[in-house]
C-alpha cells in the first residue's frame, strides 16, 4: 500500500512514505530530529504530528492546546473515556493513552485507506484501549451512549475543509447527548479574516454550552492571518484562568478569550442549523507556505 524507499525499521523511515487514500495522498514525513516521528500530509496539508518513541509529544500548536484541554479534563493520571471525531494519526489519542492509563477511546474516522495506512506506519502500542470506527463522524457519534464520554474532540478535516454537517446546532446537540455532565467538548476550527465561520461556530455551540472558552494565535484572533483556533464547551466552570497559563507559556503563545470578551468576539453572528451549514473557508495556499 505505501510507497517509499526502505524502511529502516517499524515506524521510521529515510524516506517519506506516501498512500492513496479517500481524502488523497497520504504521506508520512520524517522528523530529523525524532527518530521515530513524523508528520502526516494530506494533499500537501499538514494534518498531524507522532512521535512512536514519545506519544505524550505534541508538535502542532493547536494539538498542544487539545492536549491541555485533555490535561485538564480530570484529575491528573485518571483514566478517561473519550472520543475522538476525526482520526488523522491518532495523535490526541495516544497522548490519552500515553498520560491517562486505562482510558477507553473511540476514534472515528471515515477514512478507511487512512486508517489502514497509519495502523501499518504508525501502529498503535498493544494493550491501549482504543477502538477505531470507520465511519462518518456523525454516525459515529449517533452510536455513542448517552453521557458516556468525558471528553469529545472534533478534529474533522475533508480537503482542509470541516464538513457542513458537523457545524450545526443538531450536531452540537447530540455532542451534549454524548457527554457525561461536566464533561468538555473541545473543537479544532479553522478559518481566516473576516472570521465569519469561527465567530458563526461560537455562536452556535453557545446554544448548547452554557460555559465556553476559545484559545487561539492572537494574529488570528485579530484577523491578520488564516489558522486554527480551539473552542472548548462545557455545562460547568472551565479551567479559565489554567489555560490562560499554559496558552501564555506555549512556544507559540497564545491567548484565551472567555466571558464578556469572547461574546464582543462573536458580535452578531447567527447560530448554524443543519438547513444553514455550510463547510469551513478553504486555506489560502500561504497557509501551507
Amino acid at each position: 500500500m505505501a510507497k517509499g524507499k526502505q524502511k529502516q525499521g517499524r515506524g521510521r523511515a529515510a524516506e517519506p512514505i506516501s498512500a492513496q487514500v479517500a481524502g488523497g495522498l497520504a504521506e508520512l514525513v520524517p522528523d530529523r530530529d525524532r527518530p521515530r516521528g513524523h508528520t502526516l500530509l494530506i494533499d500537501g496539508a499538514p494534518q498531524s504530528h507522532v512521535d512512536l518513541d514519545d506519544p505524550a509529544h505534541l508538535d502542532f500548536s493547536y494539538q498542544r492546546r487539545l492536549g491541555h484541554i485533555a490535561d485538564l479534563v480530570a484529575p491528573p493520571g485518571r483514566p478517561v473515556q473519550a472520543v475522538h471525531l476525526g482520526g488523522g494519526a491518532f495523535t490526541l489519542a495516544r497522548y490519552i493513552a500515553a498520560t491517562r492509563p486505562r482510558s477507553t477511546q473511540q476514534i472515528v474516522e471515515i477514512d478507511a485507506p487512512l486508517v489502514q495506512f497509519i495502523r501499518a506506519e504508525l501502529p498503535l502500542e498493544t494493550g491501549w484501549r482504543i477502538r477505531v470506527r470507520g465511519t462518518d463522524a456523525r454516525e459515529g457519534l449517533a452510536r455513542i451512549p448517552d453521557g458516556w464520554a468525558d471528553l469529545i474532540i472534533a478534529d474533522v478535516f475533508s480537503g482542509a475543509r470541516t464538513p457542513a454537517h458537523l457545524t450545526s446546532t443538531e450536531f452540537v446537540t447530540d455532542v451534549r447527548r454524548a457527554l457525561r455532565p461536566g464533561g468538555y467538548y473541545a473543537a479544532n476550527l479553522a478559518d481566516g479574516p473576516p472570521l465569519a465561520h469561527l465567530k458563526a461556530q461560537i455562536a452556535t455551540v453557545r446554544t448548547v454550552f452554557p460555559e465556553l472558552c476559545l484559545t487561539a494565535d492572537p494574529a488570528v484572533l485579530r484577523g491578520r492571518r488564516f489558522g486554527n483556533a480551539v473552542l472548548l464547551a462545557s455545562d460547568r466552570e472551565l479551567p479559565v484562568a489554567e489555560l490562560t497559563r499554559r496558552a501564555a507559556t506555549d512556544p507559540h503563545q497564545a491567548r484565551v478569550e472567555h466571558g464578556r470578551a469572547l461574546l464582543d468576539f462573536t458580535g452578531g453572528a447567527v447560530p448554524v442549523t443543519d438547513a444553514s451549514a455550510r463547510p469551513s473557508p478553504a486555506p489560502p495556499p500561504s497557509a501551507f507556505s
